[in-house]
């Protein structure tokens, strides 16, 4: 006969067993993992769920929508630097074209997840250090500003066309 402490220690080792096969299919099938995570939140089955890497992936969501925030941003800013400040006519339709592609982008995040919005100021910051080091790079000739000269301000950023001022 079973002792108390025999039938915990067997459910302790039943878990744990469980756990690890759980743990290793995120490791090994990805897609059936995620399959197997939502029917147990559909059936709210907390109990067995595969809680770390859950969080893990959660978080990791989170992390790759600043992300494309932060890269679109980045190329938005390299095209209206572009635009403004070199002269290749033969060019200005293609940046024009990609910085309303990019306008369109970061709206459509800006509206799917109106909490991006609270990154902003400081991924324009980020975006303007990338985004005029690589234009610096590729345009050696012209002579680009210290600092982004208008509005930063997404409404702006989003809708403004600048070189429409010179």
């Amino acid at each position: 006969m079973r002792s108390r402490l025999d039938n915990v220690i067997i459910l302790i080792l039943t878990i744990t067993t469980q756990m690890a096969k759980i743990s290793s299919l995120h490791e090994s099938d990805f897609l059936l993992w995620t399959e197997e995570t939502v029917n147990k939140l559909k059936a709210l089955d907390f109990q067995h769920l595969d809680l770390p890497n859950l969080i893990e992936e959660v978080e990791a969501l989170g992390i790759s929508q600043k992300k494309e925030l932060l890269s679109r941003l980045t190329t938005l800013l390299e095209h209206l630097l572009k635009r403004l400040y070199v002269t290749m006519p033969q060019e200005y339709n293609g940046w024009e074209r990609t910085i309303r592609e990019q306008r369109k982008e970061i709206d459509l995040l800006l509206v799917q997840m109106p909490s991006l919005r609270r990154f902003w100021d400081e991924d324009m910051q980020i975006a303007w250090k990338s985004a005029i080091k690589v234009v610096r790079k590729e345009y050696r000739q012209t002579a680009f500003p210290e600092q982004w000269q208008y509005s930063i301000q997404p409404e702006a950023i989003l809708d403004y066309d600048f070189w429409e001022e010179n």
